[in-house]
């Protein structure tokens, strides 16, 4: 597996069969790292091929936004451009899609050309108003 700074120890410490929502933090590159455009460009690319891996497997892209200022906390660090919100029944989606060959192949290439930085932190739902369905 090739997927950079997966944590697959912290991921096999949570309940595998529960639902998870992934908060994605993201810094682009100003340049692709192939060189084929921006890195949002890239992005563009990498959300075109995991989208339907993350629906193949039951999961749904909740919200997505531009990350716009450091409200509260430390600016050192945490100027990001991107945020998205994603649900998946199970922990074990999650990790099953992000240690794919098909991820590998077709989609982890994109992700590390757009990203600069890409902070994946897995939530438990405490309270919602989001339906994941």
């Amino acid at each position: 597996m090739t997927v950079n700074m997966l944590n697959i120890d912290g991921l096999e410490r949570l309940d595998s069969s529960a639902p998870v929502v992934m908060l994605n933090l993201m810094r682009f590159h100003a340049r692709s790292g192939d060189g084929d455009g921006s890195g949002w460009d890239a992005y563009l690319r990498y959300s075109a091929v995991t989208v339907p891996m993350i629906k193949a497997r039951g999961g749904t892209l909740l919200w997505t936004g531009d990350a716009k200022a450091v409200a509260l906390g430390p600016q050192q660090g945490n100027n990001w451009d991107f945020v998205a919100l994603v649900h998946y029944p199970t922990v074990a989606a999650f990790v099953d899609m992000m240690t794919s060959e098909a991820y590998e192949r077709d989609a982890d290439p994109h992700r590390r050309n757009a990203c600069a930085e890409h902070v994946i932190v897995a939530t438990e739902q405490a309270y919602s108003k989001f339906s994941a369905g």
